[in-house]
């Protein structure tokens, strides 16, 4: 950095945590430096036209869901919403099927006409009862059963997790539903939205506040003797904050692979089709489903999950919640930095999850 800067709080990372802590905090009157090691905010859920002029998600699809009215009260003083849900089919057998399971699903699979009462019977019959459940299999097998486990997860697990659904905690697994009727949309929360000029203008919307400064390509650990702040908000992995002290955390990336076909306006029949068997990704989304966007051409992407790169899910065993314990209470005993996010806490949250958890760390920072 150039010049040296006092400030009250110093942010690091421009992501849904970062932007939510930075606004509250400016808000409150106190000045706020964000720094970001990127060149845009946003964090993974940054979006931006590719150059044929379709908006995109360069680090793969987010879409907003909560049944949280208040946290979805406070992003809409910065964006206005399109009306969406979020439909995915599974590459299964030869056929595109709905995913979360349903009626559909098994009618479709099996050559079955189950009724809601028959579709609920036959997943009583075929389930394999787990007691305790404590792994995504456990989850998969007590629900569904072996078949069904086969087709749609362990595959699926292995890919996106590089771990058997048997070695990976039950919550994982317990985010994807079950169901015995048609409901086919992927997440049944009451609010379900798109922000109607994307999520990039929601965060510039968010960060644009006398209080507040950014600054971008500025990588905390080889500029921070250059800043001068009484309290840190840290929300990248906290692993890395502690020079790795007691070893890495594991977590997954993605590789993503984008392409555009001009000549075709519609490539698939929902926002997303996932590959949970043959292909090496594991998932293909359609942009123009999630935004609504007209355009005479498409823009998709692949996502290949890897092992290498940046940190994009923590991968939830036991294992790595007992090293992120040692973490957390080194973190813990810091008093002039807050640990806030997918990152720095090590969970799985979903965007409405760390934009709640950022505004209560920012309410016991601030002690109100």
């Amino acid at each position: 950095m150039e010049h040296p800067m006092k400030t009250d709080y110093l942010v690091v990372g421009a992501g849904f945590a970062g932007a939510v802590c930075a606004r509250t905090l400016a808000e409150a009157g106190r000045r706020v430096l964000v720094i970001e090691r990127r060149s845009h905010v946003g964090g993974n859920a940054f979006d931006r036209h590719d150059g044929q002029g379709v908006l995109i998600h360069p680090y793969g699809p987010h879409i907003f869901h909560t049944n949280a009215k208040r946290i979805l009260e406070w992003l809409s003083r910065f964006t206005d919403w399109r009306f969406y849900e979020h439909r995915v089919l599974a590459s299964v057998d030869g056929q595109l099927v709905p995913i979360p399971i349903n009626r559909t699903t098994l009618n479709r699979l099996y050559a079955k006409d189950l009724d809601e009462a028959g579709a609920k019977a036959w997943l009583q019959r075929v389930r394999a009862p787990r007691d305790p459940v404590r792994t995504s299999e456990d989850v998969v097998l007590d629900s569904v059963g072996h078949d069904l486990c086969e087709k749609f997860f362990r595959g699926y697990t292995r890919k996106q997790w590089g771990v058997d659904l048997s070695e990976l905690s039950a919550g994982v697994a317990a985010r994807i539903p079950t169901r015995t009727d048609d409901d086919d949309r992927y997440f049944t929360d009451t609010y379900q939205f798109m922000p109607s000029h994307g999520y990039g203008a929601m965060f510039e919307r968010m960060l644009d506040h006398p209080n507040i400064t950014v600054r971008l390509h500025t990588d905390y650990f080889s500029d921070r003797q250059d800043i001068d702040a009484s309290h840190t908000i840290y929300t990248g992995p906290i692993d890395a904050f502690f020079d790795y002290r007691f070893g890495r955390l594991p977590y997954r990336s993605l590789r993503f692979e984008h392409k555009h076909l001009p000549a075709l306006s519609q490539f698939q029949a929902v926002g997303t089709v996932n590959y949970p068997n043959e292909q090496a990704y594991t998932r293909i989304t359609e942009f123009k489903h999630l935004t609504g966007q007209e355009h005479e051409g498409t823009s998709i992407v692949f996502e290949y999950p890897q092992a290498d790169g940046d940190p994009f899910y923590p991968i939830p065993r036991p294992e790595n919640e007992r090293l992120y314990a040692r973490y957390r209470e080194l973190a813990e005993n810091c008093s002039d930095t807050t640990f806030v996010g997918r990152l720095a806490q090590y969970r799985y949250y979903n965007m409405d999850q760390v934009v709640a958890a950022s505004l209560a760390a920012c309410k016991s920072i601030l002690g109100s």
